[in-house]
């Protein structure tokens, strides 16, 4: 058996306490997020990626002991004893390794080696697998001809068949296989017949080729699509003869009339078993490693689109635009809960629909506009430009406002409201607070990933949430205003519980404090842990209340202000005093210099936001992909950031390509390195192709 949490130290280059200690947190009933901010004397600093791997190295390696004991006890069970074989399952580093050696002793279907033992032809095949100079393979299978065996030829076909068998589930040949095709492995796909037309959206893969080890994820999903859509046909195979030369080198000895039978075995073996058998295994790696690929991409362009600046508590009103249908109208007060909603048609009845909208800037005191960027958007905000406000006049991306409107929580927030309605506050929201709103639609829906349909769904899901997760507890949480699809990211408490702390909130009135928490029905000391720390209570007597301290650390902070002849409220506020905290003097066996640390910044800056402050944007005056022209330099915001470059909305309801060569004056390699969600850039128009709808531009020259 191996040492997990030696493996799991040495393949992510940690310690051996840090992975145990994280093994016992877990056992504990701690997450992510708190492991990583409040428990990093017992993890050795580890932060939520590094956590994260451990916990998927953990899982992985369970099942592999889990798999392990259930190969024993069937190989115990068939009374096979060979020590060298057990020793070999016992040491097996890997779920493929394993599975090789098992494979000759797994019960199985009834194959063509099976019918030919039957038969009585395992003695032959092991005959001719010796390769005796003196046999005479065909001689010597007229003494296995009997009434299931017609003839010699067929008495030699089915030795064959049984030496085919034997080859394909030797562990060696297999391993050295494996290697060619990740290695050498083409993959070649090719249009199927008759499906030109109708497969014209992958036209680049209709005569395609390259090694399988090179191909990009994002193209090993685009023709995977292809194959399963019929479009498309695929093989992925190294070189046949380099095949069967690895598997000869291992089975066949000498020049003999006994070796040449073996040879014939061979080659059924490669083209019958091995090659499907292996394809098909390096088919499921590579999908597998682009999915990790895709859904990676997918993450980090989440992250940054919910870490987006949020405007803050402040009125807004947003706007729906449309042209036929008019533009629903919707305003915001500075908690985001709706106060007026109306319909304009500022393309049709100009004058009515500025009278409105002054009236209810004169009424609410709003603070921005925020404009949906979708059909009509441009034109909706040249409308609210040429009213001359004073105010910023912001266009908000509303992917996936359409889903969260149709929602359940939606209709739960907005019962008496129309589906419009519903979408336009979310567009508001979204300004004010992007983390917030976008927590309650599907990831998938916020229009941030690529082949998010293709890829593994439990693993995208499970990596979604945990981004989720991640910025929720980063940030905090207000623990008097959040909206139970919040609340359920925070650490320990998850969707019945936040909707048990809302439901009290509401029955109770605001929580006058963080402790207050635990009157909450079933939420228990455990739980408390968990959450309290990423909570906010600043309607709290108790400052600590409002930021990242845990509560199990207030009695260490009153020390330190006590030890100053000072409180807790005049730490806060002078920063004098807290120069003169020396932190050794502080340190104990559960609390370190990391945590005293954070103790330190959090008192520095109480409930701090990490994300960045919020700045206006505007487009440049072009409003349709007629109004560019090669050459022209424009301000641009970030869409989406793939493998092979990223995608800017120039203003023209068509985002532009910056493909990754046309990034940076510099190689990059990943796009990431340079672009994120959200952030806003000066791109060069290089090309407009305005029948195809696609737009090349560059980033090159920023610096």
């Amino acid at each position: 058996m191996i040492n997990i949490h030696e493996n799991i130290a040495t393949s992510l280059a940690l310690k051996k306490h840090q992975v145990a200690a994280v093994e016992s947190l877990l056992a504990e009933g701690a997450t992510i997020p708190f492991m990583a901010r409040y428990r990093k004397e017992k993890t050795g600093g580890l932060d939520e990626v590094q956590i994260s791997g451990i916990l998927e190295r953990l899982e992985t390696l369970q099942k592999l002991e889990a798999r392990r004991d259930t190969v024993l006890t069937s190989l115990g069970e068939q009374n096979i004893t060979d020590k060298k074989l057990l020793d070999a399952i016992r040491a097996a580093p890997n779920m493929t390794t394993l599975e090789d050696l098992y494979l000759p002793y797994r019960p199985k279907r009834r194959t063509r080696a099976a019918m030919a033992m039957e038969k009585g032809l395992e003695p032959l095949a092991k005959l001719i697998l010796a390769q005796p100079d003196d046999l005479d393979p065909a001689k010597e299978a007229n003494l296995f001809v009997s009434d299931l065996v017609p003839d010699a030829q067929a008495a030699l076909t089915g030795a064959r068949d049984i030496i085919a068998e034997n080859i394909s589930e030797d562990s060696v040949i297999r391993a050295r296989l494996r290697d060619l095709f990740a290695g050498k492995a083409v993959i070649k796909s090719v249009v199927v017949k008759g499906k030109e037309d109708q497969g014209a959206t992958f036209r680049d893969y209709f005569d395609h080729e390259e090694p399988a080890a090179r191909a990009g994820g994002h193209r090993i999903l685009a023709m995977f699509r292809g194959e399963r859509e019929a479009m498309l046909r695929l093989s992925l195979k190294p070189d046949a003869e380099d095949a069967v030369d690895l598997i000869l080198r291992r089975v066949k000895r000498g020049k003999n009339s006994a070796s040449l039978e073996v040879e014939t075995a061979a080659r059924d073996a490669w083209k019958r078993l091995l090659g499907p058998s292996l394809e098909t295994e390096l088919k499921q790696n590579l999908k597998e490693k682009a999915d990790v690929e895709a859904i990676q991409v997918f993450a980090t362009n989440l992250e940054a689109l919910l870490m987006s600046a949020p405007l803050g508590s402040k009125p807004v009103l947003a706007v729906d635009p449309g042209y036929r249908t008019g533009c629903k109208v919707a305003v915001l007060d500075e908690s985001g809960a709706l106060v007026a909603d109306t319909l304009i048609f500022p393309f049709d009845r100009e004058d009515q629909a500025r009278k409105i909208i002054g009236g209810l800037l004169d009424r609410f005191r709003v603070s921005a506009i925020a404009i949906g960027n979708g059909t009509a958007g441009r034109e909706t905000e040249i409308f609210f430009r040429n009213l001359g406000l004073s105010i910023p006049v912001l266009l908000v991306n509303e992917a996936g406002a359409s889903v969260y409107s149709a929602s359940e929580i939606a209709r739960e927030e907005f019962p008496d409201k129309d589906l419009t309605v519903r979408g336009t506050v979310s567009i508001g929201r979204r300004l004010m607070d992007p983390l917030s709103e976008l927590v309650k639609i599907d990831p998938k829906a916020i229009g941030v990933g690529q082949y998010q349909h293709d890829v593994d769904q439990n693993l995208l899901r499970s990596r979604l949430d945990s981004v989720v997760s991640s910025c929720v507890n980063r940030v905090g949480v207000s623990l008097n205003t959040a909206s139970p699809s919040l609340l359920s990211y925070v650490a320990g408490l998850g969707p019945r519980l936040a909707k048990s702390v809302v439901e009290y909130r509401t029955q109770n009135g605001p929580f006058k404090d963080r402790k207050s928490l635990m009157k909450v029905p079933r939420l228990g000391a455990r739980t408390f842990e968990q959450a309290a720390g990423f909570l906010r209570v600043p309607e709290s007597r108790n400052p600590l209340d409002a930021g990242g301290v845990h509560p199990e650390r207030y009695d260490l902070v009153n020390r330190m202000a006590a030890d100053l002849g000072a409180t807790v409220g005049d730490l806060l506020k002078k920063a004098e005093l807290r120069e003169k905290i020396r932190l050794n003097d502080y340190v104990t066996e559960d609390v370190g210099l990391p945590t005293l640390q954070d103790i330190l910044a959090e008192l520095e800056k109480p409930g701090r936001d990490p994300r960045e402050g919020f700045s206006t944007f505007a487009f440049a005056d072009v409003h349709r992909l007629e109004d560019l022209e090669a050459g022209m330099k424009i301000p641009g915001i970030v869409t989406n950031v793939t493998n092979f470059g990223c995608f800017v909305d120039v203003g023209v309801h068509q985002d532009g390509l910056v493909h990754i060569s046309q990034m940076a004056d510099r190689f990059v390699k990943n796009p990431h390195e340079v672009a994120a969600v959200g952030q806003r850039v000066t791109v060069l128009v290089m090309e407009v192709d305005i029948p195809r709808k696609r737009i090349a531009l560059s980033m090159k020259g920023q610096g």
